[in-house]
């Protein structure tokens, strides 16, 4: 007879991490409201929300650093605060403390002890392209060279899920541009990540499914195209001799912006018509552009934020 955590793993197939209606209060805050959530095998998961969503609360929870107050958690189909399951897990957090004293290949070395079939110490410094870095102390470095030195440590155990909450934060272009490599060669060998971040940008170009959060509940998911799609309004880009403040009295047109001499940026839920009214009142308009909202704008509107 299957035990629980066989009859769990076997409920999970195809989840390797999965909250199903869970809730969580800090006092009057109600951080999670009956949230449902699941991380897929071999994808790159980006949790979005403002300041507040519940994204901390709902990674915490999956990673058996709290335990919610209703609902279920699921770590590879047992429970997170079994050791098996944490051993399967890597994990990349905002606040980290490590010993300042010791050299970053001896941080590695520790961290590696700790999982049944870890990369070798080489192995996980070539991955995250540290090596000008792993015999410096770990306090020595600078905030985003700890953060290089960090997500080392998290993928030296060959994780099945890998947790990273704003890896690239304080990283040059060329660091995160080495870091985005290796996450999207980590995804196709089979690893699933969980991404939150606050650059719109990196979930755009890295994920294949992105949930947006806002006020502790799920308010959207699908892939990047999914969630553009979810947006109503479209952009509209040309050369014009209009008046910005007449365009954007239009109807339909929820703003108009001059970006530089005579171009204009219009959003509107009705770009066909706004297309026709321009030519019709501007003969003369050029370099004309419509394009779908980005995430960003996808991002505003679901949770009614401002666009960054």
């Amino acid at each position: 007879m299957a035990d629980d955590g066989e009859r769990g793993a076997q409920q999970a197939q195809g989840a390797l991490a999965r909250l199903s209606g869970v809730s969580k209060r800090y006092g009057q805050v109600q951080a999670l409201d009956g949230l449902d959530l699941e991380v897929r095998t071999g994808e790159l998961l980006a949790v979005l929300g403002p300041n507040g969503a519940g994204k901390s609360t709902a990674i915490a929870l999956l990673l058996g650093l709290q335990r919610p107050d209703a609902g279920e958690v699921q770590l590879f189909g047992r429970s997170p605060h079994d050791l098996a399951a944490r051993r399967g897990v890597g994990v990349m957090m905002q606040d980290v403390m490590l010993p300042d004293g010791l050299r970053v290949r001896e941080l590695i070395a520790m961290t590696a002890a700790y999982y049944p079939a870890p990369l070798s110490v080489a192995e996980a410094i070539a991955q995250a392209g540290i090596e000008k870095l792993s015999d410096r102390p770990y306090a020595k470095l600078s905030g985003g060279q700890k953060r290089q030195a960090q997500f080392a440590l998290a993928i030296c155990g060959r994780p099945r899920l890998l947790f990273l909450d704003e890896p690239t934060t304080g990283l040059d272009v060329n660091a995160r541009e080495t870091l985005w490599a290796t996450l999207r060669k980590l995804v196709a060998d089979g690893t699933a990540i969980v991404l939150t971040t606050h650059y719109i940008e990196e979930a755009q170009a890295l994920a294949d499914r992105v949930v947006v959060m806002a006020r502790g509940r799920r308010v959207a998911e699908g892939t990047v195209h999914e969630m553009r799609a979810l947006v109503v309004r479209k952009r509209i880009e040309c050369v014009t001799t209009l008046d910005v403040a007449s365009i954007a009295a239009w109807p339909d047109v929820a703003s108009a912006v001059a970006n530089e001499a005579h171009r204009i940026s219009i959003a509107t839920t009705d770009a066909e018509a706004v297309v026709r009214r321009l030519l019709a009142a501007d003969p003369t308009v050029s370099d004309l552009e419509v394009r779908r909202a980005g995430l960003s704008e996808a991002f505003a509107e679901l949770t009614h934020e401002p666009a960054e």
